[in-house]
């Protein structure tokens, strides 16, 4: 037992493509969006600790970091597959503890295993450090998902997630980080015109302007 099925392991994730099945511009893995969305959760993680609240980086850069590295076990479920009903995303997610765990208790060493059970668990709960990733993730789905809109992708489940990501956003407004983002970033990708850019200023007025 050692640490080179999982260090070797990691390659898997460079294959794994997100929003399989659809056809898209610009393929990204789950490897390069592990990466962003730590980007984005230093950026937010800047902004808090900025506005006084003391931020755990250790924490927070190991949620970033592993949030989807279970999905080497069972790669990534269509966004519209995984979110279909709240009993189907708590069957996935038990299925990816589990299949976690085992890796864990086979793979890793003894003296590792429990710092390796608690970074490939799910790392979003109701700490600052998991609301930020929460945030941070779909901040990259955003991303994702206006790159292909800017550039014309006809698979409508790419409004789909812009408006979903938005949405996630949004409940997270009273964060000082997220109403930082909300007040000096999405503005500037707003401003950006292409073909179908006015159908995504429709859907953020109707999602900012809710309450």
């Amino acid at each position: 037992m050692g640490m080179h099925q999982y260090l070797s392991g990691l390659n898997e994730l460079e294959m794994i493509s997100r929003a399989p099945g659809y056809f898209k511009y610009q393929p990204h893995s789950v490897a390069a969006h592990s990466w962003k969305v730590t980007q984005a959760a230093q950026f937010l993680g800047d902004l808090e600790e900025q506005a006084g609240n003391a931020v755990d980086w250790r924490m927070l850069y190991e949620k970033a970091l592993n949030h989807d590295i279970s999905e080497r076990f069972i790669g990534d479920i269509r966004t519209p597959v995984k979110y279909a009903s709240t009993e189907l995303r708590e069957m996935l997610a038990n299925v990816e503890t589990s299949l976690s765990d085992n890796f864990v208790e086979t793979e890793i060493p003894t003296e590792l295993q429990d710092v390796y059970k608690r970074r490939l668990h799910e790392g979003k709960d109701d700490s600052l450090e998991g609301r930020i990733l929460s945030v941070a993730d779909k901040i990259d789905l955003l991303y994702e998902a206006y790159g292909e809109l800017q550039k014309g992708n006809p698979e409508p489940v790419f409004l789909d997630i812009y408006k979903e990501s938005l949405e996630t956003i949004f409940a997270f407004r009273d964060m000082p980080s997220v109403a930082y983002f909300i007040k000096e970033v999405l503005p500037e990708l707003l401003d950006e015109q292409f073909p179908g850019s006015e159908t995504l200023q429709r859907i953020y007025i109707t999602i900012f302007n809710a309450d």
